[in-house]
């Protein structure tokens, strides 16, 4: 499996972004698809998930109620609709995929997302 991000940017506190994860290869190996955050200094962050079979998702409470993660298995892709971004939403976004089975987790190239106050 292999993972591309794209959307990232500059953006003004209260705006939206949306990120896009498009996967190619064994995708229909992928159990759980996921978005991290780093932001500098700090620790990477798991923000959101959700399971490719049957779309159940999971959010970290720093990022619930304004982002909002989807996929479309159709596209092999998976999205971050990102509301009301704070300065503290800036780091670099990294999509990650989890297979079923030993095999290792996939991680794509990571997008910036800079939110200005």
């Amino acid at each position: 499996v292999q993972l591309v991000e794209s959307g990232g940017g500059l953006v003004q506190a209260g705006g939206s972004l949306t990120l896009s994860c498009a996967a190619s290869g064994s995708t229909l190996s992928i159990n759980v698809l996921g978005w991290y955050r780093q932001a500098p200094g700090k620790r990477r962050e798991l923000i959101a998930t959700i399971t490719s079979s049957n779309g159940n998702t999971n959010y970290a409470d720093s990022v619930k109620g304004r982002f909002t993660i989807s996929r479309d298995n159709a596209k092999n892709t998976m999205y971050l609709q990102m509301n009301s971004l704070e300065p503290e939403d800036t780091a670099v976004y990294y999509c990650n995929a989890a297979s079923y089975g030993p095999t290792p987790p996939v991680w794509g190239q990571g997008t910036q997302v800079t939110v200005s106050s």
